[in-house]
């Protein structure tokens, strides 16, 4: 068993020795805590000099006091969190140990999973109340490092144990030397200290406890537990509530060096966080904490705060990844837990703008409105929230961040889709909406007007292509004519249609059965090709155009196919006839010759209002030869 030893310590000697004071009744403050009141904030007249701890760190209590305010883990899932306990943690060890339960057989079998990892740090501790029939607990897992429940309030020692002081120090005095006595290091909890009398109890004990950790060679530790979030940062406050008196009283007076200190805080006053941030200020070389702050009523200290903060009072990084303070973010909303969006670090909006003006000048340098290089260091890139507020220039950057846009890739503000999704989007304000568009709405308006974020190859002029010819058949389609299946009707529609539009080779509709209905009607250029190849009355059953249009009732866009007529490369464009009942009586087909299909494309933007710029003129035609050189 690795001990510290106590060469490594040392001790303060003393201002004075303080006798403990065992009064008949219990001292509670009512001048500061007046409990029908808001408690009171006692100031003195000397200023506490700042004496920072020699070295800052940084203990867990996520599976015990983090625990106890949230539904049981289960073992799995401690090991999961453990993992990226030890990824914060780094090989020195900033985040030293975490604690654990030993009661139930669960609680065991998490302490086996997580030492089975093999990790150096965090240390595995257990916590446990006063007696020996929990110490018999940590003796029989091998704990070298064990809590102990230890209260130091005449809340805690008179309402609660139904004690006198004397009589629960001896109590506690008990468990230590049964500590001591198995060289387990005890690291005793004063609960509830920012109500405690200093001077009549909590002095005296720690005195106590030095002396008899001077003449032993296993560490006594104790953590200051603001078990109810009393503590305050002023160093002109008193004691009990002052935490830079407090932890300069347990250092100058009770003689503990600051080194076997931690600090416990809770959040009931806002005050979690920086008073874990005075502790180490004032001498407490560590800060307990929980991830995300969990713990009783408003939670802990979160561990991820402290550990951003270490970096930013040390600038050491120690080899710590705060990548995996995002992970665990991701982690804990995959077994339930929401996180609150606007949570730093983790909430889904923590480096979220929304605000018009601030979101030009990320545009220009992110530096402007983000805290530090999130993306990096985090693995979180700066976020925008859409509004009609956000302009274009806002809903490019939002783009380009979540899809991770890098190079070429990257989609300009002027991009004619950015225009479309912008112009859908202030409709939408202007018909009353209230709310920030969310990143479901513009992944939709994404995938319907930039399709090429999502699309490589042919796949994406299939997408054009279909959006443009589903508009024109479906022009073509509402046609009396085209509904009547009267051939001759049909005919002189589609002429007309071919054309209007150049780019068709060939027009053609069939019955059900697949037979084509009417002439052939094409361009004039191959009207001698279909003369000799195509019948009147072809049988186009077999074809795949057909049978997929049939089958589902759907409009279907081809890939490119050698007309088996012309010899010329095309794309088949197929879409059902309806009568009135919506019931299938015919089938249109559009054959599209190869070369004009970036001409289909353009009169897709032109269509939406846009011109298509020269850049995506030449992706198209580029992704138009890759897919020509597949297929011949």
């Amino acid at each position: 068993m690795a001990i510290e030893r106590k060469e490594t310590i040392k001790f303060a000697r003393a201002r004075k020795s303080h006798e403990l004071d065992d009064t008949p009744s219990p001292n509670l403050y009512r001048d500061i805590f007046p409990y029908d009141k808001i408690c009171r904030i006692p100031f003195g007249n000397e200023m506490i000099p700042l004496v920072p701890a020699g070295r800052f760190r940084i203990s867990d209590t996520t599976f015990r006091d983090g625990q106890q305010a949230r539904p049981p883990y289960t073992v799995d899932q401690i090991g999961h969190i453990f993992d990226f306990l030890h990824r914060l943690a780094g090989p020195n060890g900033l985040i030293t140990h975490s604690e654990f339960f030993l009661y139930t057989q669960k609680d065991r079998e998490a302490v086996e999973r997580c030492r089975s990892k093999g990790y150096t740090y965090p240390r595995i501790t257990s916590w446990i109340r006063a007696n020996k029939k929990d110490f018999e607990l940590v003796r029989q897992m091998n704990i070298e490092e064990t809590g102990i429940l230890t209260s130091v309030s005449d809340y805690h020692i008179f309402l609660k144990l139904n004690k006198t002081r004397r009589e629960a120090m001896e109590d506690y005095l008990e468990i230590v030397y049964t500590a001591l006595e198995n060289n387990i290091i005890p690291r005793l909890h004063f609960e509830d200290i920012t109500r405690a009398d200093f001077y009549g109890f909590v002095i005296p004990f720690t005195q106590k406890l030095v002396r008899i950790m001077e003449k032993g060679k296993i560490p006594i530790k104790i953590r200051l537990c603001d078990t109810m979030g009393y503590g305050v940062t002023y160093p002109m406050a008193e004691l009990p509530r002052s935490v830079p008196r407090m932890v300069r009283a347990m250092i100058d007076e009770g003689g503990m060096p600051g080194e076997l200190l931690e600090w416990h805080g809770h959040n009931d006053f806002h005050r979690g966080f920086t008073n874990a941030t005075y502790a180490w200020m004032y001498g407490c070389e560590t800060v307990n904490t929980t991830l995300l702050g969990f713990g009783e009523r408003t939670g802990n200290t979160p561990l991820e705060a402290m550990v951003v903060e270490y970096l930013s009072l040390t600038g050491d990084d120690e080899g710590i990844d705060l990548t995996a303070i995002t992970d665990m973010a991701h982690y804990f909303e995959s077994i339930g837990f929401k996180i609150p969006e606007n949570f730093p670090f983790v909430g889904a909006d923590f480096n979220v703008t929304r605000a018009g003006i601030h979101v030009d000048g990320l545009v220009k340098n992110e530096e402007i409105y983000n805290i530090f290089n999130t993306d990096k260091l985090l693995g979180r890139p700066i976020a925008i929230a859409i509004t009609d507020k956000s302009g274009k220039a806002g809903l490019a950057h939002w783009i380009n961040n979540h899809y991770k846009l890098t190079g070429s890739d990257i989609i300009d503000k002027k991009h004619p889709g950015i225009s479309r999704m912008y112009q859908h989007m202030v409709k939408e304000y202007e018909d009353g909406r209230m709310t920030t568009m969310s990143d479901e709405e513009l992944e939709k308006l994404a995938k319907r007007f930039i399709p090429q974020i999502f699309l490589s190859g042919f796949d994406l002029i299939k997408v054009e292509a279909r959006e443009y010819a589903s508009q024109l058949i479906e022009k073509l389609l509402s046609h009396p004519d085209m509904q009547s299946m009267d051939a001759a009707k049909q005919e002189s529609v589609l002429t007309e249609f071919i054309e209007e539009y150049s780019f068709i080779q060939f027009a053609y509709v069939t019955d059900t059965n697949g037979i084509k209905v009417t002439k052939n009607i094409t361009q004039p250029e191959y009207r001698g090709h279909f003369q000799h190849k195509m019948k009147e009355n072809e049988d186009c059953s077999d074809r795949d155009w057909f049978r997929k249009t049939m089958e589902d009732g759907k409009l279907h866009v081809s890939g490119i196919i050698a007309s088996r007529i012309t010899g010329a490369l095309i794309i088949t464009v197929s879409a059902p006839i309806v009568d009135a009942n919506d019931d299938i009586i015919g089938v249109l087909g559009l054959d599209i010759r190869f070369e004009d299909v970036v001409k289909v494309i353009q009169d897709v933007y032109e269509s939406r209002g846009m011109s298509m710029s020269s850049k995506d003129l030449h992706k198209y035609q580029a992704l138009l030869w890759e897919e020509l050189h597949k297929q011949v």
